[in-house]
């Protein structure tokens, strides 16, 4: 196999999940802590992400300028991310009296859990730097 070859898609490690226990608030039947799953996801989905968080505000002169909001990419980056619990699942939703997958995660967890399950997904994802600087290059 040639150095390129190193490269091509068959060859590259994917499909990267791994287990975190977000909370010891969630068990299973025998009283121990549940892990969630957490998935990689593409720079392309990333775009995707960033973009569907970001909306044309008003600058100077009139000028419409691209505006992130940090609390909706990191939302929907952890929505993208999660595979177990199913984000999505209307009955999951309906017991928490929530509709949408954004709603949820809010309402599911503590607020240092939220930023620990943020935090996991980031390195997960290869963010290796802090949530803060995350957070401020969103906003540019």
């Amino acid at each position: 196999m040639n150095d390129l070859q190193l490269f091509f898609a068959q060859n590259v490690e994917s499909d990267i999940v791994e287990e975190f226990v977000v909370s010891e608030r969630f068990k299973n039947k025998e009283g121990k802590a549940v892990s969630w799953k957490i998935k990689a996801i593409t720079e392309a989905e990333n775009e995707t992400i960033r973009k569907s968080a970001t909306k044309l505000t008003k600058g100077k002169n009139g000028i419409k300028v691209p505006e992130t909001s940090p609390e909706e990419y990191l939302s929907k980056l952890i929505v993208a991310s999660v595979v177990f619990p199913n984000l999505k699942d209307a009955q999951l939703q309906k017991s928490y009296g929530v509709i949408g997958s954004d709603e949820l995660i809010k309402k599911m967890l503590l607020a240092g859990e939220y930023s620990s399950l943020v935090e996991k997904i980031q390195k997960t994802n290869g963010f290796n730097v802090d949530i803060n600087e995350i957070v401020d290059e969103v906003k540019n």
